[in-house]
């Protein structure tokens, strides 16, 4: 258990905005605002606004921010590269009340004194070009699986001589014979529109699906980099999400915390004389996701696994009880491996010296 006041004089509030970012000075003992301030977001401003913390909170600070890793990114880069404390405040709740920027600036600071656990900002660098990757792979998956339902949608309500050659067909074969499209001399207006049309989405298919490649030979370059990637690079696109979310040695302070980060920790469901667990369906989305997907593949074609469910299923588990059962397990396992390979060089050195 850890509280700010007992290891700095002072905390900093900011509510960083896309434009302005408010800050507000409280007395870690006493909680009583000290000063506030507002300034841009941008570098001259940074400087200005780090000068003014040195001159009205001298000595032990930390800055509790809002949003470090959109708005304040910037902001929270500058604080680091300076030697600054910082801890990330979740997103605040907003009452019916009253409120301004300055209100949340001092309510950013209330919060971190009052936590028992504090959160450092994620690392940029290595982490944040996987996490760019996977947003922007993310989008063209959207992108592409519209475009396929558009694709499909047009199908159904061609004319039937055009139907007739794409039904029962794979996408890779549909999208090949929709390429061979012509509209011979003397056509209906219906069937020139509508070859038109088929070949303006295949050609926004393959192109996403092009994309889509890139993107994941991105991923198979970047993951090797870090000091886990080549013991998860079996599933690259799922190895960077791990990767991601864990951000650094320290972020999650336990396995434990993984898990709840990752929606997978079990949380009592009982209900009368039945004793129940069910999984949280907070945390990050995306790493559940991602847990699902290596749960999903391993309970199909992992022998170990398929076993596991037999065993489960004889004691009466359901198939969702295992899965949610699996991922809890792959939580535990893929953590302690990033934590393992993630190991400062001075712990290697103190373990070779004692053996």
């Amino acid at each position: 258990m850890v509280m700010l006041a007992e290891h700095y004089d002072f905390v900093i509030g900011g509510d960083p905005d896309r434009d302005t970012i408010d800050l507000a000075i409280l007395e870690a003992g006493t909680g009583r605002v000290r000063d506030q301030t507002a300034d841009w977001t941008d570098g001259p401003a940074y400087s200005r606004l780090l000068a003014w913390a040195r001159q009205h909170a001298p000595g032990r600070r930390v800055w509790a921010l809002e949003g470090t890793g959109s708005f304040a990114a910037g902001f929270v880069t500058m604080l680091a590269e300076a030697g600054e404390d910082i801890v990330e405040i979740p997103g605040q709740k907003r009452s019916r009340r009253a409120k301004n920027d300055r209100i949340d600036a001092v309510q950013a600071a209330r919060t971190a004194l009052a936590q028992t656990e504090q959160a450092a900002p994620r690392e940029r660098g290595l982490r944040e070009a996987l996490r760019q990757v996977l947003v922007t792979r993310q989008g063209v998956l959207v992108s592409r699986t519209k475009a396929i339902n558009e694709l499909k949608s047009l199908i159904v309500v061609a004319p039937d001589h055009l139907r007739a050659g794409l039904r029962g067909l794979a996408l890779i074969k549909q999208l090949d014979r929709i390429d061979h499209l012509t509209s011979p001399a003397g056509a209906t207006i219906e069937h020139r529109v509508t070859v038109s049309t088929l070949r303006s989405i295949t050609a926004r298919i393959r192109f996403l699906i092009a994309q889509t490649a890139e993107l994941d030979a991105e991923l198979h370059v970047l993951v090797p980099h870090h000091p886990a990637g080549p013991t998860l690079l079996a599933e690259p696109v799922v190895a960077a999400q791990l990767l991601v979310s864990w951000s650094h040695r320290g972020r999650v302070r336990s396995e434990a915390a993984f898990a709840a980060l990752a929606g997978v920790a079990p949380l009592e469901a009982s209900s009368g004389q039945r004793t129940r667990h069910r999984l949280s369906r907070a945390g990050d989305r995306d790493l559940n996701r991602a847990l699902h997907t290596v749960a999903i593949t391993r309970l199909r074609c992992h022998d170990e696994s398929r076993a596991y469910e037999t065993r489960r299923a004889a004691q009466g588990k359901t198939h969702r009880d295992v899965r949610r059962s699996l991922k809890r397990a792959l939580a535990r396992r893929l953590y302690r491996r990033i934590q393992a390979a993630t190991r400062p060089a001075a712990a290697f050195n103190g373990l070779a010296h004692a053996a």
